[in-house]
């Protein structure tokens, strides 16, 4: 009699783990996470987020998905203790049955929505997002024991977040000097330079925001001949001999989250992603392809937006040290009164370029994780009315996303070169300090 009950308890435990396994699976479809990260995406255009802030709400965003997700995984690495100031983050209970890409997906979208404002955007993609996570067949126990260590991970990652100095920073104005050569606002909507205090946050890899400080710019000197005369020439020349592949190209890496248009006494905005938010597209799409796992593109987000967030750190710390003014600027003044880009100047200093920064970063990072020569067409674009474009590397994408910037007439070519460099060194920075394994 016993023996018949153990062999009934071992084929239980035999179904039971087989239905386990069913639903483990159907549950770690990275999909769910790809379409959190899309959602997200949605939320910061909706709520006008300036670029560096939108890398923080990534960044944020990813560390906590990334920390559930390691938790039902072996070889994974947490990242407390190897990025700054990161002490603790909740932990599942021993003993007990979790879905660890639920967890990691919630942990993602809490955050997320705890940094952003449009609460109501969540609202039909939580419904469907449930219904389609209890589709699986996950257990009612287990679907709500991995919602709750996801809540706990996000109220973790989010008191680590409370310490960055992102509040204190609030508020803060940048005085124009209007000394030769330094930046002034521009058209149409001379906003006020952008987070003027952005260097005082706190970077996760970086020992400080001035660690790979760019060189100093060329002089400025109108003279002709002279190094600077050269690089506002090469923007006025560009822009009047424009190729339409070049004008395809400037348009496609805008990423301008806030634009605006003037028509007759009319001003409205007209809104899109950010370069982060551009990147983080491709590491989904690609991830996608690539038919990568949960915890891979967990992964991916986190390494990317970690190198992105320290990206616009150093970047922002050369901006405001120079201080140098924008193409627009100096041809207005100097040149041609009627010049005009092809894109709308972004509303802070121009060097180093912040785009060939954070895209030379994000391209360095995903090459140390996906390889060096990963084929892919970037179809981030679609929503704003953009065919796809297609590259033979992440690297060769940064590269076109930076020389973007000179065919839409908003940066000197140094600044995208050196952005580049500057990118570069910062994400190979953070690949040696932090290991996800």
């Amino acid at each position: 009699m016993r023996k018949i009950a153990f062999i009934f308890a071992v084929l239980l435990f035999a179904a039971c783990s087989s239905s386990n396994k069913d639903y483990q699976k159907a549950a770690s479809n990275p999909e769910f996470l790809i379409r959190a990260e899309v959602m997200l995406t949605e939320s910061i255009i909706h709520d006008i987020f300036a670029p560096p802030v939108s890398s923080r709400i990534y960044m944020y965003a990813s560390i906590a998905g990334y920390e559930a997700a390691i938790q039902g995984e072996k070889g994974y690495k947490s990242l407390v203790g190897q990025i700054n100031g990161f002490e603790k983050v909740a932990k599942a209970e021993n003993g007990k049955e979790y879905c660890y890409p639920l967890a990691s997906t919630r942990a993602f979208l809490s955050v997320g929505k705890k940094l952003t404002f449009a609460q109501e955007m969540y609202e039909e993609f939580d419904k469907k997002l449930e219904q389609d996570y209890r589709a699986t067949g996950i257990p009612d126990d287990v679907y709500e024991r991995s919602i709750a260590l996801g809540d706990s991970i996000a109220e973790s990652v989010m008191k680590y977040a409370s310490k960055d100095n992102y509040k204190q920073t609030r508020g803060f104005r940048y005085t124009v000097t209007y000394n030769p050569g330094t930046w002034t606002p521009t058209p149409p909507a001379y906003m006020d330079a952008v987070e003027p205090y952005w260097t005082k946050i706190r970077p996760v890899g970086l020992d400080s925001s001035a660690q790979f400080q760019a060189p100093v710019p060329s002089k400025f000197d109108l003279t002709p001949g002279s190094a600077y005369h050269k690089e506002v020439m090469e923007v006025y020349n560009t822009i009047n001999n424009l190729t339409n592949e070049q004008r395809d190209i400037a348009n496609f890496w805008d990423c301008n989250p806030f634009k605006m248009n003037i028509s007759g006494h009319a001003m409205f905005a007209t809104k899109k992603m950010s370069p982060g938010g551009h990147w983080l597209g491709i590491v989904g799409q690609v991830s996608r392809q690539l038919k990568k796992s949960h915890v891979q593109v967990a992964e991916a987000f986190v390494m990317t937006s970690m190198s992105i967030f320290d990206g616009f750190i150093s970047c922002w710390d050369e901006k405001y040290r120079s201080i140098r003014i924008r193409p627009e600027s100096v041809i207005n003044n100097s040149i041609d009164k009627k010049w005009m880009p092809i894109l709308q100047t972004p509303p802070f200093p121009e060097y180093t370029s912040g785009h060939s920064t954070i895209s030379s970063a994000a391209a360095t990072v995903l090459t140390k994780l996906y390889g060096d020569n990963v084929a892919f067409n970037d179809s981030t674009e679609i929503p704003y009315g953009l065919p796809p474009r297609k590259f033979t590397s992440f690297k060769q994408a940064a590269e076109e996303a930076s020389i973007s910037r000179l065919y839409g007439g908003i940066h000197f070519r140094p600044a995208l070169d050196l952005g580049l460099v500057q990118g570069s060194k910062v994400a190979q920075h953070l690949i040696a300090r932090v290991k996800t394994k």
